[in-house]
């Protein structure tokens, strides 16, 4: 496993972002672990998330595209601190482009925050995390509503990689297998669980036998084939 990835699992753990317990998750599924993105809130938590993000698209999908877009609510500041980092780290200029939820019909007009999107623009996606693939399924066609865009590829922070609303794959593959563009991660369930087994991060065990119990059985029923 890179060296970015450990570093982005304590990173999620330092942060609080990253929890094990009893959780219900929006879908109604009972999960022993939940990854809350909004709990990046300092400027430096910002600034090391965006670095994360940068290293990854580059890692998976190269430096070949335009925009950097975040799906609202959560996408927003992904794609801003994203865009940021991949000038810092590697001088790639690229734009950030957001949507809004409802279309504002005065001064900044139109559904879009940022650039403005334009044909033959080629695009990375954004998100934290990816459960069932909804907000894909909302944001997709505004993309395509825009301009003739291509969507280079769509990067989630944790796949989480549970099976999605076919009940077979992840929701990623399905993501992928829907609409023709790579998905990919920063790191994945099962790295973050080789990476925090009975050892210690952040002067605790935060995966312990039990926990690691829990997981099995958890993805025992909802993880992908």
């Amino acid at each position: 496993m890179e060296a970015y990835k450990q570093e982005f699992i304590e990173f999620m753990v330092e942060s609080d972002v990253l929890k094990f317990g009893d959780f219900t998750l929006k879908s109604g599924r009972k999960s022993p672990f939940f990854m809350n993105a909004g709990a990046y809130v300092t400027g430096s938590q910002l600034h090391r998330l965006g670095q994360f993000y940068a290293r990854a698209i580059h890692d998976a999908f190269g430096l070949d595209f335009d925009v950097v877009f975040g799906p609202a609510y959560k996408g927003i500041p992904l794609s801003v601190i994203t865009t940021m980092a991949l000038s810092e780290l590697y001088g790639k200029e690229a734009r950030y482009c957001s949507n809004r939820k409802e279309v504002k019909d005065h001064g900044d007009t139109g559904i879009l925050l940022g650039s403005a999107l334009h044909d033959g623009d080629r695009v990375v996606i954004v998100e934290d995390v990816t459960t069932s693939g909804k907000s894909i399924e909302e944001t997709h066609p505004i993309l395509m509503q825009q301009a003739n865009v291509e969507v280079v590829g769509l990067m989630v922070s944790l796949n989480r990689m549970e099976v999605g609303k076919g009940g077979e794959i992840c929701a990623l593959d399905e993501v992928r297998e829907r609409y023709g563009f790579a998905c990919a991660s920063i790191v994945d369930m099962a790295e973050v669980t080789e990476h925090l087994l009975n050892r210690e991060c952040q002067g605790r065990v935060v995966i312990d036998d039990e926990v690691k119990a829990a997981l099995d059985a958890y993805y025992e029923q909802y993880g992908a084939r």
